[in-house]
Order: C-alpha cells, then structure tokens, then sequence
C-alpha cells in the first residue's frame, strides 16, 4: 500500500513536472526531434537579435563587390547591389520568425475556436460550418493565397492574415476531431450535472484535454507558414523589397543571376530547407509524445510498468 502511495505522488501531474519530463523524453528518445529543436531555438535567436548578430544593414550597398563570392570579409558572398548576403539571410530569419509564430498563432487560435464550438455543440452548427470548411478545402490553397493577397495587397501584415486564416480554418477539423473524441466523457457529464454552463465546461474541461493537438498543430503550421510565405515572396506577391524575405531572396537575385553567382540561389534555399526541416522533425517528436496511442504497450517510457 506504501509503495502505490508513493508511486501515486511521484506521479502527481504537474505543469512544470510535465514540461520537464516532456524536455528530458524528447532528448532521450527523438534524437531528430531534438536537433529540430535546436535548429528552432537557433532561429529564434538568430530572428531576434538580427541587429545585433548581422554585420552590415539589409539594405547597405557596396559593402562588397557586386556578385562577389565568399570572401573574409562577406562570408557567403554578396548580391547584385554589393549587399552583404549573410546580413540578409540574418535578417531575414527575422521575417520568418515573426510570420511563423504569428500565423500559427492566428492559425490556432481561430482553428481551435471552431473546433471546439463545433465538436461539442454539435447539430445544425456543426453542419452548417463544417460544409463551409469543406468548400475552403476544396479551393487549391496557392490559388487562394494569391487570390487573397492580390485583393488585401502585399506586406507583411496582410501575408500573416491570410496565412492565419487560411490555415485555421483547414486545421479546425484537426481540433474538432479532438473535441468529438471527448465529449461523451464521464467528466464532461459530471461537470454538466453540477450545473457548469457551456462556456465553463469548454475553458475549464474541453480545452485542456485537447491542448497536446493544439500544441502540435502550433510547431507543424510554423513550418507550413515559413514554407508559404518563401513560395508567394518567389511569386512576387508576398513582402515587397528591400525587405529581405528568403523567398523573396531566391526570386529576386537568386533566380536571375544563379549562373553568375550560384551563392545567391543556394544559401538562402538551405537556410529554408534547414529551418522547416527542424521545425517538422521538432513537430513529429512532440506529436509522438504528447499523443498516448503513440506510446504503444509497454507505459509511459517505453518499459513495462
């Protein structure tokens, strides 16, 4: 009886105990996971102290020869316009930090909003909305964005509305499925029988039984978000010059002068490649860890408990 009391308290589910144990599992058993995460915290870091880390501007001209190659004093290089190519590759880890975090956080917020509304009331709503979901589905989403960013105009501010939206919306489905599998739970009904209005039970109950999805859902549309606004910046239609956009960088200079200098197109195409790797491995190890029927059979660590 002793050792069930302690195994219970060792046990004993807490936010901080969580992450920790989450952290600890992630180096332990998701090698990939793990440099993803770095690779993550790296442009994190890289995105908010741009200023700090780049050597030149952005925008600063003829610090360098024109389409000159690496060199000591331009690492990787410089464009066209003799602009230093590794302080725009810095810079623009800046553009891709703030587009991913806040389409993905415009992204979940509105799909876990619909998800859940729609997952546990159910009926006429739940039809209604969904049908509309599935026509949004139905549109080839680079058609859309395009669409969408030819009528709001480019910029940053409208490319991560539309990239918010247009993920939220497609990944509410994610969110409601979630919200389906828990809604006939005993708890639920205990909390409705004690008199809890639907609000209550939502933030109280629904929501934090669905968080390890929404958690997920988060890393994976970073990635998704960074990878979509390089694709519409190469098209023309994302952040406008000189802001530098890796998408846009590939475009602008890349494109044209990849036979004269290759530098141009190949470092900010791997510096993109890298990232979104990292961001889709970091993602993957966090879904097989948040997620219980990952697990298999044999407990919580891999071991026979």
């Amino acid at each position: 009886m002793a050792e069930l009391e302690s195994s219970l308290a060792t046990r004993e589910p807490g936010v901080r105990s969580f992450w920790v144990d989450i952290f600890v599992r992630l180096i332990k058993e998701k090698p990939l996971g793990t440099v993803g995460g770095v690779i993550v915290l790296v442009l994190l870091i890289v995105g908010v102290f741009a200023h700090l880390l780049a050597p030149y501007g952005f925008n600063e001209i003829f610090v360098g020869p024109r389409l000159g190659a690496p060199s000591p004093d331009n690492l990787l290089g410089c464009d066209q316009l003799g602009r230093d190519l590794l302080s725009r590759i810095i810079y623009g880890a800046r553009i891709s930090v703030v587009v991913g975090l806040s389409v993905s956080a415009i992204a979940v917020v509105l799909s876990t909003f619909i998800g859940v509304v729609c997952g546990y009331i159910g009926g006429k709503l739940d039809l209604v909305v969904q049908r509309f979901v599935d026509a949004w589905l139905c549109i080839p989403p680079l058609f859309l964005i395009l669409t969408l960013i030819a009528v709001a105009g480019p910029g940053m501010l409208q490319v991560i509305v539309v990239l918010g939206v247009l993920f939220g919306i497609g990944q509410s489905r994610i969110v409601r499925g979630a919200t389906i599998g828990i809604r006939y739970n005993t708890y639920l009904e205990a909390a409705r029988a004690i008199g809890s209005g639907t609000g209550r039970v939502l933030l109280k109950h629904v929501l934090p039984n669905v968080m390890a999805p929404i958690i997920v859902l988060f890393t994976i549309t970073m990635g998704g978000a960074i990878l979509a606004e390089a694709t519409i910046s190469f098209l023309g239609f994302g952040i406008p010059p000189p802001t530098p956009s890796w998408g846009g960088m590939l475009s602008e200079a890349g494109r044209r002068y990849m036979l004269m200098a290759p530098h141009l197109a190949i470092w900010p195409g791997l510096f993109l490649a890298v990232v979104v790797y990292g961001i889709n491995m970091l993602g993957d190890a966090l879904r097989d860890l948040l997620d219980p029927r990952l697990r298999g059979g044999l407990g919580r660590y891999g071991r026979m408990v």
